[in-house]
């Protein structure tokens, strides 16, 4: 008896295991199970997420886009399908109708907000454009020495004129290309220096979060630039507190960021002189006084809730240099102030609103200009205002309208020229980007200029076909307009009409994960050029510049190694100026080629490039080609200090760059230039954390 209860347990235990053994047997018989495939109609999908919409029941498909796993729902449900990058699939039907079922996905079209055209523009900082480089890159880039203007020379599409270093564009004079700082018009963005002496560019790239380099076909909204734009964004809101500074041979530089609660203030100081070093390399021109330049920036930043922002820029140079030249001694200084004030919120319902004003002055004089005891003295001034309106009606519809007003004072003193001049150029323009297929984008844009009362209408337009990330196809074609000179116009009696220009341009690109690779041919065809045939100036001048630019980037031999190679072929003829028949502008060169290669070992990066050009053609001849062969090495020294060095044309070839009225070749001041700086974080982690600067 004493085994009864133990024997009474063992049934009792064994009668729960039968109990539970038929409700799984039950539950078994309850289950479906839910099978099928994943594709995009030509490859199965791996990774794509199924399920019953509402339950806990899916899986992910395999390799081979399959996907099957049991559900205890009953009667109809619903089952969902995601993948990323690809429209949502649902089907509501019986649960015992989804048995193999075969799930196409549709790949989800690009919103218009996020389009992203990159038809000859190359983007450098925080953009999704072709190429990507930040402020120490531009610092670090070959031969420029810190000058942003230098380091976009390093681009296809770009002429190289060394006795100025201004930006020449696709067989465009330097004039031609403009300058914009956060949407404001910029009316001398360059120093100032000596005849057939090199130039920079007035702006430091460590207050700059991007830098769009546009050599062609750009949309409504710039106006006054026949064959490129400038356009350049001042940094976003800063994070923490900032201070850097850098020396050289020739400059030294402190720059830094302040944060407050909801604004921020920062700052760029440069002074530059070539006194030292002239004193330790010899050069050819004989100097009365070395180059120097005092310049400084700043910007203030303050944001308004998380809709609003207000920012201002302002931007200083100083500029003298005395030079003795046969029976003179030229003496110069220029002045050159430039400001701005931008708004930017956002009013709901898909709108934004934008306003800005510019202010540009240029104050130049020249000592022994021409002759020995002349006087130039010239002022400029530029008022610029704007204001645009922006609206994203829907995932396939993107206007923006805008208008603007270009208020110019010019004067001049310099026997036996002297003159008063006062106009300006009102501006309105219209954009549409439409999205006509999942993935086609139209951009049809117009602008509309005025001109002592006479109206200019300019279309524009960019068709594109972006099939995926990695390949984008362009036709861009458009008008453009740009008011000549001041000098020619006071000269004309303010009578010459605006010069145009058409662009024709086929863009193919692509990219993958370790090359870039970009083609363009163009077409520009130039009219009402400024000529002055029999000492009176008119608008009947013409022209044409075709030619083809190639642009590749590799970094798939080693991650360590990056080489790039910029090619550009130019065909360009003008008869413009005091030019008697269509002839090839003196500064366009036939062929322009830059190869460099950019290696790291450990905390060194080393650089070399190979830059060559044809030669140019003058009256009195045809320049030899240009060639220089230029070397870089950047050192980590610690993580808040970096040495960069690089040396400059290391054969030591003398490149002739022009001949002058005598027939005598005109060259640089020196053959090889070398350059040494270091940049020191006085408050950071980083040598010289520019990223919110």
């Amino acid at each position: 008896m004493k085994n009864v209860p133990y024997i009474c347990g063992m049934k009792q235990k064994f009668a729960h295991i039968i109990i539970c053994l038929l409700a799984a047997c039950n539950l078994a018989a309850q289950t479906t199970k839910v099978t099928g495939t994943v594709s995009d109609g030509k490859e199965p999908l791996a990774a794509a997420n199924v399920f019953i919409s509402g339950t806990i029941d899916g899986c992910m498909t395999d390799t081979l886009g399959r996907f099957c796993f049991t559900t205890t729902q009953k009667g109809e449900v619903t089952l969902k399908v995601t993948y990323m990058g690809y429209d949502d699939y649902t089907r509501t039907a019986h649960v015992s109708e989804l048995k193999d079922i075969d799930v196409r996905l549709h790949e989800r079209a690009t919103s218009i907000s996020e389009v992203v055209v990159t038809a000859s523009t190359f983007s450098f900082g925080k953009s999704d454009g072709f190429k990507t480089m930040d402020a120490l890159d531009v610092v670090m880039s070959g031969n420029s020495c810190g000058d942003v203007v230098a380091a976009l020379q390093s681009l296809p599409g770009t002429q190289k004129v060394g006795e100025d270093g201004k930006l020449y564009v696709r067989g465009g004079e330097s004039e031609e290309c403009q300058t914009f700082i956060n949407g404001m018009h910029v009316l001398v963005p360059y120093t100032t220096n000596t005849e057939n002496t090199t130039v920079r560019g007035r702006f430091s790239p460590f207050l700059f979060k991007g830098i769009n380099f546009t050599l062609g076909g750009y949309n409504g909204e710039y106006g006054q630039a026949l064959s490129a734009v400038l356009p350049m964004e001042t940094t976003d809101m800063a994070t923490s507190d900032k201070l850097g500074v850098s020396a050289s041979l020739v400059d030294w530089n402190i720059g830094g960021t302040k944060v407050f609660n909801t604004s921020a203030l920062s700052f760029n100081t440069t002074y530059t002189s070539m006194g030292l070093y002239d004193r330790l390399f010899a050069q050819r021109q004989d100097f009365s006084r070395p180059y120097r330049k005092l310049s400084g920036e700043a910007q203030y930043k303050q944001e308004f809730g998380s809709n609003s922002v207000l920012k201002s820029y302002v931007g200083y140079d100083l500029t003298s240099v005395g030079l003795n030249e046969d029976d003179r001694h030229i003496s110069l200084k220029e002045h050159n102030i430039y400001a701005n004030l931008t708004y930017k919120t956002t009013l709901g319902h898909g709108y934004t609103l934008f306003a800005g004003m510019a202010n540009s002055s240029v104050w130049n004089h020249i000592d022994d200009a021409v002759i020995a005891g002349d006087h130039y003295r010239n002022y400029r001034n530029e008022v610029h205002l704007k204001t645009q309106l922006r609206k994203v009606v829907n995932e396939r519809l993107k206007l923006q309208v805008g208008i603007e007003d270009y208020i110019r004072h010019s004067t001049l003193d310099f026997a036996p020229y002297h003159y008063t001049l006062d106009y300006n150029i009102l501006g309105a323009h219209a954009d549409a980007q439409l999205r006509l297929l999942p993935k086609v984008f139209l951009n049809v844009s117009g602008r509309a200029e005025m001109l002592r009362h006479s109206w200019l209408l300019m279309p524009r337009t960019t068709l594109s076909y972006i099939p995926n990330k990695r390949l984008q196809l362009s036709l861009v074609t458009g008008r453009y307009s740009q008011t000549p000179q001041d000098d020619q116009q006071a000269q004309s009696g303010d009578k010459l009409r605006q010069s145009t220009a058409n662009h024709l341009i086929l863009s193919m690109q692509y990219r993958s994960a370790s090359s870039l690779l970009r083609i363009e041919p163009y077409l520009k065809s130039y009219r009402h050029l400024p000529r002055i045939p029999q000492g009176q100036w008119l608008a009947d001048g013409y022209g044409t510049s075709r030619g083809v630019d190639v642009y590749a980037e590799d970094h798939s031999i080693t991650p360590r190694l990056t080489t790039t190679l910029a090619y550009s072929f130019c065909d360009a003829e003008r008869l413009y100026q005091d030019a008697t028949e269509l002839c090839t502008p003196s500064f366009a060169s036939r062929h322009n080629l830059r190869l460099s290669a950019k290696y790291t070992i450990g905390k060194c990066i080393l650089g070399m490039a190979e830059s060559y050009a044809t030669g140019r053609h003058f009256v009195q001849g045809t320049t030899p080609h240009y060639n220089s062969v230029d070397v870089n090495l950047t050192y980590l020294l610690s993580p808040k200090i970096i040495i960069y060095t690089s040396f400059n044309n290391v054969l030591g070839r003398t490149n002739i760059h022009r001949y002058d009225a005598a027939g005598r070749g005109i060259t640089s001041n020196r053959d090889r230039f070398f350059y040494v700086t270091i940049l020191v974080s006085l408050k950071n982690n980083k040598a010289y954390d520019v990223s919110n600067f």
